[in-house]
């Protein structure tokens, strides 16, 4: 299935069932895809989870790799929580958490690290990625696209609060049918960071 943009199509290189297990006990099994042929040659997984066969239309979350939040449950940001809800309702529901290696928007772990030191002395997120030299969101959801088409779910309901996702991947000829909200993973530690999102990116977060 072709992609409305020039990027070539991307094919299944493996995939291998896993079980999942979170730090809160909650398990599930997955089935991870890995690909060949993705536009920025990164190893960006699928992972298929519930019954995704049989749903014509199946929920899927872009979730970009975050090590301080995903691994380590740093509170600076919501990704850790976003991640751990967003398997269990795409679990319920039958749908792809795409895995992508996206780190700190797409600058990278250290860049991050690096705007999180300039967050702590006064600027926002978004300001902090500027004066390092990046834009305020570097990600590029192209492969996300051809991950989507590879698994034939070229007609989705997304599960995400930034509309830029949406934007991108509807250009990239994935139709949105529905867009579903995460929860708000509100804490002392996040306020301020969640308060950027919505002011600079319009993010759909009500707290």
């Amino acid at each position: 299935m072709s992609l409305k943009v020039q990027a070539p199509a991307a094919e299944i290189r493996t995939q291998v069932k896993v079980p999942f297990r979170f730090p809160d006990g909650y398990t599930t099994t997955a089935d991870v895809f890995t690909f060949t042929g993705l536009v920025d040659g990164k190893e960006h997984l699928a992972i298929g989870l519930g019954d995704y066969r049989d749903n014509p239309i199946p929920l899927v979350r872009p979730h970009s790799e975050c090590l301080t939040g995903d691994v380590f449950g740093s509170e600076r940001c919501d990704c850790g929580p976003q991640l751990r809800e967003a398997v269990e309702h795409i679990a319920q529901t039958g749908g792809f958490l795409l895995y992508l290696r996206q780190e700190g928007r797409g600058i990278g772990l250290y860049a991050k690290l690096d705007a999180y030191a300039l967050q702590d002395a006064g600027l926002d997120t978004y300001a902090a990625n500027r004066a390092l030299g990046h834009g305020d969101d570097e990600r590029d959801y192209t492969a996300a696209a051809q991950m989507l088409a590879a698994l034939d779910a070229t007609k989705i309901k997304l599960l995400t609060n930034n509309p830029d996702k949406v934007a991108q991947l509807e250009e990239a000829g994935i139709t949105v049918d529905e867009t579903l909200p995460t929860q708000v993973h509100l804490s002392t530690s996040n306020a301020r960071y969640l308060r950027a999102k919505v002011d600079h990116t319009k993010h759909t977060l009500v707290f």
